[in-house]
Formats: C-alpha cells, structure tokens, sequence
C-alpha cells in the first residue's frame, strides 16, 4: 500500500515511462498517475505495462491499473445457449474495420444504467481522436455488427503482441455486443492471441467467460505477449467456420 497521491507525469514528458503498477492507489483502486498526454506512443508505452486512461471531462488524464484485472483467455469463451441460437440464426453481418469512427462514436453516446439514462461520458472528444490515430497506425481495432446496412452492436480495442486490449462495446439491439464479441475472440484464436484485456469485471463480460486474475499475474502475461513485433493493418474477420 502506498501514499494517497497519484504521480503526476509532465505532458512535455518525451520518455512515455510510467511508475510501477504496484505502486497504484488502493483506493481508489488502480490510480496510478495524471497527466501525460495521448500521444500513440504514450499510450502504447502504457498498454504494454498494464495501464489505461479513464477520465471524464472535467478531469485531467488518469491513468489505471486496477487490481484484480478482468481477463478473458479465448479457449475460455463462454456461449449460453440463447447466444448460440442466435450465432446459427446469423441475424447479423459482421466486419471488422470498416466503420471505426462509427463505432467509437456509438460507444461514447450514453448509456441507460438502472432506468436512467447517463449523461456523461469517458469517451472524451479528445479519446476519440488519440484512438483515431491509433487505428490509422493499424494498432487500434473495431468489429462491427450490421443488421441490413445499419450498424446495431460493435466494439474496439487495441492489439498489440499477441494482447488484444478491450475498451468499449456498444449494442442497439439484442445480443449484437455479444455476437461482435464471439467473432472477435474466434478470429483471435485462430491469430493465436493468448489474452483478452476486459479491464474491470462486469455480469456481461463474465457471462462470456471473462475472469479476474491478480494484477502481477497479469503484467507477467503482458512481459511475454504484449512484445513486439506486432502486425499493424487493417483486420479481415475469417469466415465462420
């Protein structure tokens, strides 16, 4: 346990280095730093080390490494029955980096959470355009859910090694998160990626076979498959097997 101050990191800061995970609050948990910026290079410096940002609009950057971490191992992937039923149905086209924008934007709208409908968003305007950049590198990733030719369900993330980093998913009909999700994971398994960074655990990422692992735990994972080379591109999901 350590201090009840956050580090503050320098945005003029051109070493892209972080203090310690273990050096996080306890409370609360995961606050690691503030400040930086949202360079590629930070932000990628930061993945590889088990950190993210998370922060609304009235705060500075804040960066995290919650402790437990919430992962999914894909040979781990859980489909319920009612899922399964709708993965043969196939109500859905499902791509991957065809409509990114598209998709970050539908994660950032709010949300209804216990019957009310939320106002805010950590999907700040300044998020967007930081992973914007990361998908022009061929870093950040999206796979879309189409009913018809309107996007209903996606989600995005970061990938680098053989660590695919989950940041949002969005749904505007039922299952569609879920089916964008089961996609993804396949394609990953088939790529051979050994880890699915969930974050912080929710019912709906533990309904699909996530599960919490302790913080070293997970940075030993990050040590050995978050490592360069990574393949930076566009995605093109396999077709169902």
């Amino acid at each position: 346990m350590r201090g009840l101050a956050p580090f503050w990191i320098d945005p003029g800061d051109n070493t892209c280095q972080f203090p310690d995970v273990r050096l996080a609050l306890d409370e609360p948990d995961g606050l690691l730093a503030v400040g930086g910026d949202l360079r590629p290079e930070r932000l990628m410096a930061a993945y590889r080390r088990g950190i993210f940002p998370w922060y609304n609009d009235d705060q500075p950057i804040l960066w995290w490494a919650p402790n437990p971490r919430a992962v999914l191992f894909p040979q781990h992937l859980k489909i319920s029955r009612s899922l399964r039923k709708t993965l043969r149905r196939a109500p859905f086209r499902v791509s991957a980096d065809t409509a990114f924008d598209a998709v970050i934007e539908a994660c950032s709208q709010p949300r209804e959470a216990g019957g009310q409908r939320q106002t805010g968003t950590w999907i700040t305007e300044d998020m967007k355009q930081a992973y914007r950049r990361l998908h022009a590198l061929g870093v950040a990733h999206s796979v879309e859910c189409w009913r018809d030719d309107t996007l209903v369900g996606g989600l995005y993330g970061i990938a680098l090694g053989r660590v695919f980093f989950g940041e949002s998913m969005f749904s505007r009909c039922s299952d569609a998160s879920k089916v964008a999700f089961v996609h993804l994971v396949r394609q990953l398994a088939r790529w051979d990626f050994a880890l699915i960074d969930c974050q912080v655990a929710s019912p709906h990422l533990s309904s699909l076979g996530a599960e919490t692992i302790p913080r070293d735990t997970f940075g030993a994972l990050l040590e050995r498959h978050a490592v360069p080379p990574d393949q930076p591109g566009r995605w093109r999901l396999a077709p169902p097997s």
